[in-house]
């Protein structure tokens, strides 16, 4: 009895695996056929939209983005009497004059003590700061309301968390 059900649960198992398989099968011989009726022409203009794809996605078309912080993102030494300024350099040259340093809260943003500039990369810009000892600094640049950091064809740069900390 037990043999006889063993043998009809097995046949079932079976039948529905070789029903899977042959479905499988066909669909994909179907997806061939459709890409061999393709004609050349059909193939080109897709493998050119694939190309053009491609090209689109390069450092000149994408937004700038940050490369490199002075101090470093995550640093938790930074000394407060001999760190004068922050630094942020972009993956591209940027819009003089065109900046958005957010602050997560007033505790945690930096007192500015001059001018904002950039470098003469046109890349870096230098915020003038004051740091106090002990304290821990987080600031945007960019953020989702503030899109002012340029590249020099008016793209903003994706939004950046800036945190670090100063030895005591």
């Amino acid at each position: 009895m037990f043999l006889a059900r063993l043998k009809v649960t097995l046949i079932l198992v079976l039948s529905v695996g070789l029903l899977v398989l042959g479905i499988s099968l066909r669909s994909l011989a179907a997806q061939d056929k459709s890409a061999a009726e393709k004609k050349p022409e059909e193939l080109k203009s897709e493998a050119a939209a694939q190309a053009e794809k491609a090209d689109e996605i390069s450092v000149k078309t994408l937004p700038p983005v940050v490369v490199r912080t002075v101090p470093a993102a995550g640093d938790v030494s930074v000394d407060a009497a001999k760190m004068s300024e922050i630094r942020v350099t972009f993956s591209k040259d940027m819009t003089d004059g065109s900046w958005s340093w957010s602050q997560l809260s007033d505790e945690t943003f930096p007192k500015v003590t001059g001018k904002i500039r950039y470098d003469k990369d046109r890349r870096t810009c230098i915020l003038p700061v004051k740091l106090e000892p002990g304290k821990t600094y987080a600031l945007w640049v960019n953020s989702e309301k503030f899109e002012n950091f340029k590249d020099a064809d008016g793209k903003p740069a994706v939004p950046y968390l800036l945190v670090f900390e100063t030895k005591r």
